[in-house]
Formats: structure tokens, C-alpha cells, sequence
């Protein structure tokens, strides 16, 4: 992860603006925000796919670097007043108390685009252009606001403070954190032209981590600290935020965690030993604290 993750950074600082271009403040914004830290879960994720199905890094890097883009902006907005109302990210202040909420809005937004443009361009021969479109796609749905990103989002919002349903619970975990990473690892495998039934593996491999990961983020709000987190700790249950541990309690919720990432493992059986980096990667998100 620390090597790829290093990879990714060197693409993101080529793709980024630089911070002197002018309007300053924006991109000064931007590089703040994407260079704050952070595990690059998704790019790394992705790239260990492509290495599994024998991609082409030319690909896969403007892939990782477009995913993390996307990820960083929906954390700067995440963070704004209206939403989660945070003040530390990744332990420095969040973009909205660094440049005011309006640049940090600005700063998403930017991003987002910025994403779907570093997609567009990814070297692809004219006649695979369908697979670039296939990519675009996937992740625009992972997005979304039907089973995506910002589905999920809706719903958290509207269920705060409320009481809610598994239903709901599962809608909004699977939505708002597990599409993207989901999304991540199919985009990839159909990056590397695979077939249907290995992007369907792959795909529900995604799913179960995407899932697990927001799960121990449930977990680790009640037992970690804010130091430990690099965010507030305890938000979740103060806000009175659909979660895991309020609805079923700690135990149960690593339970369901540790299920779900012998599941994702098991789905790569078909893929021998080239699986095993992946596997691992699945280990570490149900281990970052328990």
C-alpha cells in the first residue's frame, strides 16, 4: 500500500494543477485536500486488480488517480456544515475551515470534474474506445444517486435522528461508501477487457469490502479516538447517524465485518495466487483496529 500509494501521489501531483495557477486559491484548495493524507484505498485497490488480470499501468494509473479525485471530493463536502459539519480531516482542518465554505465547495466540485476529465483521456486505441466509455459509466453510476455515493448520502441525512431500519442502514453503507469501492475494482477489471463473469466476481468481491470497510468505520467512531481517527470521534452517535453498533451493537457489527471479508476473499478463489495481494488488502480493512 506505502508503495503504491507513492505511485498514485507522483500521478496525482502531474494531474493536479499546479498550486500557483491562477485562480490560486482553488487549486491551492484542491492540493490541499488530496495531499492530506489518506490511505488511497480505492486507487491501490484498483491497481491490485489490474495487476491480478494482467492490465496495462498506462491504463490503470489515470483510473486510480480519477478514483481518488472523486473520493476526495465527496469528503470535502462530507465535511461542509450542511452535511456532517466536521472540522478536522485526516487530522488538519477540513478544506472548508482552511478556505472558507464556498472554495471548498468550488474545490469538489473541481475535482469531480477534473476526475471525469483524466477518465476521458486515458490512452486507449480508437477501436477500444467502448471499453473507456464502459469505465466512465460504472463509475458514474458508483456516483450516483441510484445505489451510489450520493444515494447514500441522501439518506443519511435524512435519517439522522431518526429511528431506521437494517434496510435502510444496508442501503446507505452499501451506497454512499461501499458503490465507489465497488465500482473501483469493476472499473479496473474492465479496464483489462474481462469478462463478464470474472468483472461479476471481482465486482461482488468489492461489494463485500466496500460494505466491511464502512462497517469498521462504524466501529472505530465508538472505540477509536479522535487522534487515532484524524477526525472527530464519537460524531456518529451524537448526531444520532445510521450505524452498525447503534442498531446491532459493537460485537455483533465486528462479527458482520469479519463475514463479510471472508466472503470478499473467498469470491477471488478462482484466481489462485494472483489473488493474494487483494486478499490482503480485504484483511487490512476488517484489522485497522480489532
Amino acid at each position: 500500500m506505502r508503495r503504491q500509494k507513492e505511485l498514485v501521489d507522483a500521478h496525482l501531483d502531474e494531474l493536479l494543477p499546479r498550486a500557483g495557477a491562477y485562480p490560486e486559491i482553488i487549486h491551492e484548495a484542491i492540493r490541499y485536500s488530496v495531499f492530506a493524507g489518506g490511505k488511497r484505498l480505492r486507487p491501490v485497490l484498483a491497481l491490485a486488480v489490474g495487476e491480478a488480470l494482467g492490465g496495462e499501468r498506462a491504463r490503470l494509473f489515470p483510473l486510480a488517480c480519477a478514483l481518488e479525485m472523486i473520493h476526495t471530493y465527496s469528503l470535502i463536502h462530507d465535511d461542509l456544515p450542511a452535511m456532517d459539519n466536521d472540522d478536522f480531516r485526516r487530522g488538519q482542518p477540513t478544506a472548508h475551515k482552511k478556505f472558507g465554505e464556498g472554495i471548498a465547495i468550488l474545490a469538489g466540485d473541481a475535482l469531480l470534474t477534473l476526475a471525469f476529465q483524466v477518465l476521458a483521456e486515458i490512452p486507449i486505441p480508437v477501436d477500444q474506445a467502448e471499453t473507456k466509455v464502459k469505465v466512465i459509466q460504472r463509475i458514474a453510476r458508483a456516483v450516483g444517486t441510484s445505489c451510489g455515493m450520493l444515494g447514500g448520502q441522501v439518506v443519511d441525512l435524512t435519517t439522522e435522528g431518526k429511528k431506521f431500519t437494517r434496510e435502510e442502514l444496508d442501503y446507505i453503507h452499501s451506497s454512499k461508501t461501499g458503490a465507489l469501492i465497488q465500482g473501483s475494482v469493476e472499473a479496473a477489471a474492465l479496464m483489462c477487457d474481462s469478462t463478464p463473469e470474472v468483472s461479476e466476481r471481482v465486482g461482488r468481491f468489492g461489494a463485500r469490502i466496500g460494505l466491511a470497510f464502512q462497517v469498521v468505520d462504524d466501529i472505530l467512531d465508538v472505540e477509536a479516538s479522535t487522534a487515532e481517527l484524524g477526525k472527530t470521534a464519537g460524531k456518529d452517535r451524537a448526531g444520532g447517524k445510521a450505524t452498525y453498533p447503534a442498531l446491532l451493537g459493537l460485537e455483533a457489527s465486528k462479527e458482520i465485518a469479519r463475514k463479510l471479508v471472508a466472503e470478499a476473499a473467498h469470491e477471488l478463489d478462482f484466481l489462485g495466487e494472483k489473488a493474494e495481494v487483494l486478499k490482503e488488502l480485504a484483511r487490512f480493512v476488517s484489522i485497522r483496529r480489532f
